[in-house]
């Protein structure tokens, strides 16, 4: 049986220490499948606690699990019945929760989940851009309906899925406000903020009024932010689920899905210039295991880059 290259994690009860660089099964093409011939792949660093990284759609164990859930490669391989790709065709975007991930040489991807990926996009970007793209499109747009003129407040203004979030806005027209720590200023207002928000020396509530929250940090900020909003205002995040409603608005905790439509629009705006992820450490497949280490903390989102197997 043929293998690939690829990081595993053995147990639950290890994790990040149960991660290796080991040979695994040549991923199989199911019915509407692609395999992708990985360049370049990303991560959450929580995600060995999730139960779908696991465990399958039934909730049977299938460990040795292999991580990550950003992609950016050249398919390989059509399963049965897929259509609207081509063998040798560049794409990028999000695999399934419950199955093995991209940290491998080869990975197998449901069609609809990738889009095509133009030439002149490095696969480092697009990898950094797939998972915190679309969580900051569906956030503003899909569920805070944000609008053009309209304020939005975005805690982590400097992270992976921030970042992206204050271009995305600004570039509808909405007034952004960022916040985070002090050394993030100055990268925040980069991006397009207009103002910035010292989560440590500056107080909440002198923000004053806003339409739209988006939270990435949980806890006492996300309690306090929803006093912020205007009548009819929303708040959304991807932290945790609200424990209370706002009196003037609603909250709404979203986990991020995937959408074709949705990453070709991020995808146009990668290649035109009004996108650009922080692409943080970029490391080679076998040192992906370090950057899963808590002490591991870089700005930006963390990147790893397969070289081509050895045939």
């Amino acid at each position: 049986m043929p293998t690939v290259q690829a990081i595993a994690a053995r147990d639950r009860v290890e994790g990040f220490r149960g991660l290796s660089l080991v040979e695994m099964p040549y991923p199989h093409a199911a019915e509407n499948d692609v395999i992708v011939r990985v360049h370049a792949a990303s991560f959450t660093p929580g995600e060995l606690d999730w139960p779908a990284t696991w465990t399958d759609r039934a909730g049977r164990d299938r460990a040795p699990t292999i991580p990550g859930h950003e992609v950016s490669g050249v398919i390989a391989e059509l399963g049965y019945g897929t259509t609207g790709f081509t063998v040798g065709q560049r794409v990028f975007g999000i695999t399934d929760w419950a199955r093995n991930g991209t940290l491998a040489e080869y990975v197998a991807v449901e069609a609809r989940n990738l889009a095509p990926l133009a030439d002149e996009i490095d696969h480092t970007v697009a990898a950094a851009a797939a998972l915190p793209g679309l969580t900051a499109w569906q956030g503003l747009f899909d569920h805070a309906h944000l609008l053009a003129r309209q304020t939005v407040l975005i805690h982590g203004a400097a992270g992976a899925v921030g970042s992206i979030a204050v271009q995305l806005a600004r570039d509808a027209g909405a007034r952004v406000i960022g916040s985070g720590r002090a050394e993030h200023r100055d990268t925040v207002l980069g991006l397009g903020a207009e103002a910035f928000l010292d989560l440590h020396a500056d107080r909440l509530e002198d923000v004053g009024a806003v339409d739209v929250v988006f939270d990435v940090i949980g806890g006492e900020i996300l309690e306090r932010s929803a006093q912020l909003l205007r009548p009819g205002g929303v708040l959304v995040t991807i932290a945790e689920p609200p424990l209370v409603q706002p009196k003037r608005g609603r909250a709404i905790f979203f986990v991020v899905e995937p959408d074709r439509l949705q990453l070709a629009a991020l995808e146009r705006r990668l290649r035109d210039g009004r996108l650009r992820p922080i692409v943080g450490a970029v490391c080679p497949l076998a040192e992906a295991p370090s950057a899963f280490d808590p002490s591991f903390r870089r700005p930006g989102k963390t990147v790893v880059v397969i070289p081509e197997p050895v045939v």
